[in-house]
């Protein structure tokens, strides 16, 4: 049997969403439509996907493992179709993902030394999609800061930088030249705790059960506007910090927080006579 990927991409649309008919204005589908194609994709599978009652939509168990399986699944087919394209339209291009904070002069001005008819294209990536551009094919490579899930990826370390903690100025500790990371444990954290296991390991919030749902937050200006509004902290590497300074933020040095580091990161298999060249470009002018 031959999975239907359309079918596969209304699945995910509604397993991100837990609700048909949100998924449906997302997919610009009717409902009853992206029902029809989820029970059929049921019969497929011979499985139930979702458990649907009056108190909402859950996955179910299999749900869980086809949702696991899809995304890289759909990903691949993303990245596939890309490179068909380009290679149709004879586009000879390397395109590098980058995290906020780095600076590539120097790294795009080597590769292009070395390969004058190359096409090199930058590409901002985030937290949320560091490693799911070159999964998809939108980035030849990923210059990516750590954790990061390595499924299906190679990695080549570049660099460690300190992080810090950003806080408002009128924060108690916002004149301190450091502190350590217990002084914070009564802040609210504005990112996931699991990408800063200090933190985590002393949080008030954590230990009493009562962390707030953070918003989504899609930025780093984002970020630090709810910090200098006092809604919580944030932890950013030091060239993070420096680059992105603004009035009513104040970067506090923190002497017991781990390092953060970065990587190049690739597709496994994928790892092209190019791809060894940059690699080791990145390596000998990171960080500038």
């Amino acid at each position: 049997m031959d999975v239907d990927l359309r079918k596969l991409r209304y699945f995910v649309a509604v397993a991100d969403e837990l609700h048909f008919g949100r998924a449906a204005e997302r997919l610009h589908i009717a409902q009853p439509v992206l029902s029809r194609q989820i029970r059929a994709l049921e019969d497929e599978l011979r499985v139930v996907l979702f458990d649907r009652d009056r108190r909402g939509t859950t996955l179910t168990t299999a749900g869980r493992q086809l949702l696991d399986d899809a995304r890289p699944l759909l990903m691949s087919a993303d990245a596939l179709t890309r490179r068909v394209r380009a290679a149709a339209e004879d586009d000879v291009t390397f395109t590098i993902g980058f995290m906020p904070g780095i600076t590539l002069t120097s790294v795009v001005q080597a590769i292009r030394a070395a390969h004058p008819g190359l096409t090199v294209r930058l590409l901002r990536t985030g937290w949320d999609n560091q490693v799911q551009v070159v999964h998809d094919g939108r980035a030849d490579v990923s210059i990516v800061r750590l954790p990061i899930d390595r499924t299906g990826l190679e990695l080549r370390p570049l660099f460690s930088e300190p992080r810090v903690a950003m806080v408002a100025t009128n924060h108690p500790l916002a004149k301190r030249e450091s502190a350590r990371i217990g002084e914070l444990a009564g802040d609210h954290l504005l990112q996931d705790p699991d990408a800063v296991p200090e933190w985590r390991d002393v949080a008030e919030e954590i230990r009493s059960g009562s962390r707030p749902a953070v918003p989504a937050i899609h930025s780093v200006e984002e970020k630090l506007e709810l910090v200098a509004d006092g809604t919580g902290i944030a932890i950013l590497p030091a060239s993070t910090a420096g680059f992105y300074t603004r009035r009513g933020v104040v970067a506090l040095a923190v002497d017991d927080l781990g390092a953060n580091h970065v990587a190049l990161a690739w597709p496994t298999g994928r790892r092209t006579a190019l791809v060894n060249e940059f690699a080791d470009i990145a390596a000998a002018f990171l960080p500038e």
